[in-house]
């Protein structure tokens, strides 16, 4: 079966994890741009790290034969550095423009203050203007409120629910956000926010319909292969094979293709992997490694 991990940080994790991912059926991940573990001083730091999300980010992903996407946008704890957070303003129609990228995101709030409530604003804004979804990060405290009041306001800037996955989502939420017609997305992570045991009871309690699965998975104590595990025990707990399809896979394709980026012939028919290849005369390879080389058939 193939998988899409539609929400993790692989800028934060080795190449050992795409080669884990490539061999467990992942073909595909998208990459939010996010907070980096500590603040951001300067607006060259924000350029740098969304050109590598667009850039060698990609590359590398390709490396190991797995399709990389991303999303682009100011994340709610660094929105509340304002001066900051309008030179990041005006970065973002530039990067949002770029091949690969899927969304603005991910986006919302964090302890929901008013100047999280300014960006989250003005980047629902950007997102209806340039006709793009929206990845919504919704509060770890305060969580029922916040995904409440994250949706309000979705509505309120004029974005259709099909155009937003909201993401980090629990038992206490689900079931209003797919009420209110929104993706609902979950982030199956070690000790906290979601196990695969709760997620495969929450599909078999919902069904699958705009229900996406993914890892979220950064330079924490996270699993890079959540979906495929939490897919596998869908299987073993009777979970039909299509709803697994659809939360694991397309759901996913479905959410973010709606940019026009994401198409699943890409997919169907990647890449030949070739470890020879450079990015701006980098590669991935140190002295001495043997480069991958694929070859059709092979």
């Amino acid at each position: 079966m193939m998988f899409i991990d539609p929400h993790i940080h692989t800028s934060s994790r080795t190449t050992d994890d795409y080669e884990a991912m490539q061999q467990a059926g992942v073909v595909a991940v998208i990459e939010p741009a996010f907070w980096m573990g500590q603040p951001r001083t300067q607006v060259g730091s924000f350029q740098d790290y969304f050109s590598s999300l667009v850039g060698w980010e990609r590359f590398r992903a390709s490396q190991f034969g797995i399709k990389h996407y991303c999303t682009i946008g100011l994340n709610s704890r660094e929105a509340n550095n304002e001066a900051l957070a309008e030179e990041v303003m005006e970065l973002l129609p530039l990067f949002l423009s770029k091949e690969g990228v899927v969304a603005v995101g991910e986006i919302g709030y964090d302890d929901q203050t008013p100047l999280e409530d300014k960006y989250f604003r003005a980047q629902l804004e950007l997102a209806r203007e340039m006709d793009m979804p929206v990845m919504v990060h919704t509060p770890h405290r305060d969580k029922k409120a916040g995904t409440s009041r994250s949706m309000d306001v979705c509505q309120e800037h004029g974005l259709a629910p099909s155009e937003v996955v909201i993401d980090h989502n629990n038992e206490e939420t689900v079931k209003e956000v797919l009420d209110r017609g929104f993706w609902a997305a979950f982030s199956i992570y070690p000790h906290t926010k979601m196990s695969p045991e709760r997620m495969t009871a929450i599909v078999q309690q919902y069904g699958p319909e705009r229900i996406i699965v993914n890892s979220a998975a950064d330079w924490g104590i996270s699993d890079v292969l959540s979906v495929p595990k939490t897919a596998n025990l869908m299987k073993e707990k009777g979970v039909p094979e299509e709803h697994i399809r659809l939360t694991c896979y397309q759901n996913a394709l479905d959410a973010y293709g709606q940019s026009g980026q994401m198409n699943e012939a890409d997919l169907l028919t990647p890449e030949l992997v070739d470890q020879r290849k450079k990015f701006s005369g980098n590669s991935i390879l140190r002295g001495g490694q043997t480069p991958r080389v694929d070859k059709s058939g092979s």
